[in-house]
């Protein structure tokens, strides 16, 4: 009875601590304005063209984020905002390295065209006698 009397005392403290840890945190406010921002970056850096999966993910991630966030499930809400965030800033990282080798493409398209072009008129210049 002693033991008895001890023990439901102490569970009931254990559970309250255990569920104390397991508390939810403050709002992550700046978190889900940070995961909306980069997310909104990616949409406007074309980011869709270079690296699809990556924006997708990101939209994935803040749409769930939001979900927690409405039912005031702030860790999940605030792991999943970091989670939009990180691969919203992976597809715009793409996205200029992306952008950057097509323009780099396109470049050395132009010079291999002015080449050609030189070397045309060089051997047209050769082949004409002089004028007289």
């Amino acid at each position: 009875m002693l033991l008895r009397s001890l023990l439901i005392p102490a569970a009931a403290l254990a559970c309250g601590l255990a569920s104390g840890c397991a508390s939810e945190g403050p709002e992550p406010r700046e978190d889900m304005a940070q995961a909306r921002t980069l997310v909104d970056q990616a949409d406007k850096a074309n980011a869709q063209r270079y690296a699809p999966a990556d924006v997708q993910r990101a939209h994935d991630e803040l749409n769930s984020a939001e979900r927690n966030y409405g039912a005031k499930k702030y860790n999940e809400a605030r792991a999943d905002a970091e989670s939009a965030a990180a691969d919203a800033d992976l597809a715009t990282a793409r996205a200029s390295a992306g952008t950057a080798q097509h323009a780099a493409t396109e470049v050395t398209h132009g010079n291999d065209t002015l080449r050609q072009e030189t070397q045309r008129d060089a051997s047209g210049a050769q082949a004409q006698p002089p004028p007289q």
